[in-house]
């Protein structure tokens, strides 16, 4: 697969200013981007080939945003990760993974981790 082509198409979950500003990065290739995010009015809507007004908490919403991309990543981590782990299985590389996303989702297991590992 070509990372840098238009026939690869990256998904941004959130449509906040880090988002906007992974955006104004790929513009640097040719990479089709997708914002999905709960606001109309998000920074990102208009740094972006497509964007989706969703609930990134909804597991269908998260799960048909996905699909079709080849990428996805989050620029907030209060997202559906059972959705996330469910796109994997279904070939979409998903970065941070679900499993990552849903250990710092805990910020109990993220603190005792840190703890453990100084």
């Amino acid at each position: 697969m070509n990372y840098f082509s238009s026939n690869f198409k990256l998904g941004i979950l959130g449509g906040g200013q880090l988002g906007k500003m992974m955006l104004y990065d790929t513009r640097k290739y040719d990479i089709y981007t997708c914002v999905l995010d709960p606001s109309e009015d998000a920074p990102s809507r208009l740094a972006c080939n497509e964007f989706t007004v969703g609930d990134l908490l909804d597991y269908d919403t998260v799960v048909n945003f996905g699909l079709d991309l080849d990428v996805l990543t989050i620029e907030i981590e209060n997202v559906n990760v059972d959705a996330l782990e469910t796109l994997e299985t279904k070939g979409v590389k998903v970065f941070p993974s679900s499993k990552t996303l849903r250990f710092i989702q805990n910020k109990a297991t993220q603190k005792l981790f840190y703890r453990d590992h100084n």
